[in-house]
């Protein structure tokens, strides 16, 4: 996934309000409020004075202009972005980079499945068999290589996981793609301790025959590709 234009430095001031962050850009040492798409506690990412990157919106109808996409962290460029994480597992996907995943001939997003839910990817195979892929972002490291989720309390992500494991008891195939956004970790686990509930859902999920994966990221300041197998410790 490539940045459709040059993202713009500065350094945070503050990430407020779940969605907006402020940051004084490099060029000029004006200060600007940027949208941060980002719903998660983004725990150790967003200390204030780091160093950050913004794209920059060239939509007149955008009440904010920028977005804030990656953050240096830990020695690392780390993308928050969480709109970004189907497209990247969708772009890896479709280049084989998630060997247990291929084989498939169409990949549908967002498609109805479930109590009134979406799945983020359909994968459908010559034969007509389905495997429904949720996607999660990660960008949580407390311990240097290991990356961890959730990084807060996730009711919908445990919603999903009972919904992946009723299309597995109808006959499909379901997995959980974990999506690093950072290229410093090569192992995944659960922060239990941040939501027990999500683990036990994850633990049901892995019980009724769910599948899970992990793929980190290379983070660049021109783009972001999954590239890299994360080793799952659950």
């Amino acid at each position: 996934m490539k940045f459709s234009a040059p993202l713009v430095s500065g350094r945070l001031v503050k990430r407020y309000k779940r969605f907006l962050a402020d940051v004084i850009l490099d060029d000029d040492g004006s200060e600007v409020t940027a949208h941060c798409a980002n719903p998660g506690s983004m725990l150790g990412l967003k200390e204030p004075g780091s160093k950050v990157w913004l794209s920059l919106s060239d939509n007149p109808k955008r009440k904010l202009k920028f977005s804030w996409e990656v953050i240096e962290a830990d020695g690392a460029l780390v993308g928050i972005n969480t709109s970004h994480p189907n497209k990247l597992v969708e772009e890896a996907l479709e280049d084989g980079r998630i060997d247990a995943l291929t084989g498939f001939k169409t990949l549908r997003r967002e498609v109805k499945y479930g109590k009134n839910s979406r799945i983020d990817l359909l994968l459908e195979a010559e034969d007509g068999s389905k495997t429904y892929v949720e996607v999660k972002n990660v960008h949580l490291m407390r311990k240097p290589g290991l990356a961890e989720f959730p990084d807060s309390v996730t009711a919908r992500g445990a919603k999903h996981l009972a919904e992946l494991a009723d299309m597995v008891a109808e006959g499909h195939k379901a997995a959980m793609v974990f999506l690093v956004q950072r290229p410093d970790c090569d192992r995944l686990n659960l922060a239990a301790d941040i939501d027990p509930a999500y683990a036990a859902a994850f633990e049901a999920a892995s019980n009724a025959g769910v599948e899970a994966y992990a793929i980190g990221c290379d983070v660049r300041l021109d783009g972001i590709d999954a590239v890299k197998p994360v080793k799952i410790e659950i």
